[in-house]
């Protein structure tokens, strides 16, 4: 038996008896925090362009597109996907050498579940499908350090995940992955240097290509079988040998998934919630800081911190400033927060956070780096002009998996992004049809999806 239809065993056996409690809880609260993240992403620049692309080719009406009418399967992965990327505010997985967003897979497995017609129950089942395997594959088989981006192993997390929404057998599952994982590998230049709309658009690529090539494995298209282990397959020349034995794998890497608190990198919470804290504490302004140091773990440094991934002071656009620690810190302290609004052009463009992302020092920390990924540590350090020097050690924030947010307060950063959006009552609708997932039929959630129009 080949290594990919170990993995389609795996998403066929696959069932809803087998989520714990907590994982069907955490399992909903992603999908209310996906969905803001969609809604309040409904007037972003290439969202636009990519509803425009839709609108001159995507003529079968069989898919909801959020706020935008009905498509094709993979262009509703493609359109939702984009929605739930673009603010760059959805939901992450920490393994030792990756780090991905498992929610990017959420507008593949909607749109393959409401093709379906499947069940609130089997949705979260096929979900969970796809948080697994990719999580389990970014721990086993990490490709940044190897120049690809974690959408590598995405396309094997939407193949399955969209397979199991499709309810196919276990041959035409191995056909999905085989196809998936040897056409969509990435390279990593997309989140270096220069960043454009690029670095949103990636993952909602992946689905969109990886839902159509599934679709093509239910008509009866073969993929190669050997994807992970044949010769130049993924192993060969792309990640290195590893071992997953998916006949002993569950469905709960759901529950080490982790929420933001901020509209900001994953990385940068904790120094985001830090600063911010000692803002509060001693009540200084933004007008009284001669320097701030952040020391933390290597991985932030190098992909937000002026690291290996480029210098991170040359902020120019929405794209480098929600990867850039220097301007996401300096924002916060000069706003109070960290939202959508902070990267409106205007706002990134502006004289007093230019100045003071400037006298950011980042610096790597072997100590919080040993602590990673158990631990989203640092440091952070702010020098006020009166000569009084403020620091905060940090292990964790709001939304760790360590000190997980809260029913409520996920609710509440629903509304706080969807409120320009919808009004109170669907807003409130949306979210019961969430929390009651499993009572009710994916139709049912769509349908209220359906219901939001774009501005």
């Amino acid at each position: 038996m080949t290594k990919s239809e170990e993995l389609a065993g795996f998403v066929v056996r696959a069932s809803y008896e087998d989520l714990s409690e907590e994982a069907r809880y955490q399992l909903k609260i992603r999908v209310i925090d996906s969905l803001g993240c969609a809604i309040g992403a409904l007037e972003g620049e290439p969202v636009g362009y990519i509803r425009e692309h839709i609108e001159e080719f995507g003529r079968a009406n069989v898919c909801t597109l959020i706020g935008a009418g009905l498509s094709s399967p993979d262009y509703a992965a493609l359109y939702n996907s984009t929605l739930v990327r673009y603010l760059d505010f959805n939901d992450s997985y920490l393994a030792k050498g990756e780090t991905c967003h498992p929610s990017d897979n959420l507008g593949a497995v909607l749109a393959a579940s409401e093709y379906s017609k499947r069940s609130g129950k089997e949705f979260l089942t096929a979900l969970a499908v796809a948080y697994q395997v990719q999580c389990r594959l970014s721990e086993v088989a990490p490709v940044r350090a190897r120049g690809f981006d974690h959408t590598t192993q995405g396309s094997f997390a939407v193949a399955c995940g969209v397979s199991k929404a499709l309810g196919l057998d276990v041959d035409k599952t191995a056909n999905a992955i085989g196809i998936c994982g040897t056409a969509f590998n990435a390279l990593r230049v997309t989140r270096t240097g220069a960043l454009s709309h690029w670095k949103g658009l990636a993952y909602p690529n992946t689905a969109f290509c990886c839902t159509n090539a599934t679709f093509l494995a239910m008509r009866g298209v073969s993929g190669p079988r050997e994807v992970f282990e044949g010769n130049k397959g993924f192993m060969d020349a792309i990640s290195g040998r590893f071992e997953v034995d998916w006949s002993k794998e569950n469905l709960e890497l759901v529950n080490r998934t982790i929420i933001k608190k901020y509209n900001a990198e994953i990385h940068a919470q904790s120094a985001i919630e830090g600063v911010l804290e000692l803002k509060k504490e001693y009540g200084f302004s933004a007008m009284d800081i001669d320097g701030i140091e952040i020391d933390i773990f290597d991985v932030a440094y190098n992909i937000i911190g002026g690291g290996e991934e480029g210098d991170k002071t040359v902020v120019r656009t929405k794209e480098e400033a929600d990867h850039s620690l220097h301007y996401m810190v300096a924002v916060a302290l000069l706003d109070g927060q960290v939202m959508p609004e902070q990267y409106k052009p205007e706002r990134i463009q502006k004289e007093d956070v230019q100045g003071l992302l400037r006298r950011v020092v980042v610096r790597p920390d072997q100590r919080y780096t040993s602590l990673f990924p158990e631990h989203h540590a640092c440091r952070v350090t702010i020098r006020l002009k009166d000569g009084r020097v403020v620091s905060k050690e940090k292990l964790d924030y709001e939304g760790f998996f360590t000190n997980p947010m809260s029913w409520d307060g996920i609710v509440g950063k629903f509304r706080r992004l969807t409120e320009p959006y919808i009004d109170g009552e669907l807003s409130k609708n949306i979210v019961d049809a969430v929390e009651h997932l499993e009572d009710i039929w994916v139709s049912d959630l769509t349908n209220l999806l359906g219901k939001i129009r774009v501005p």
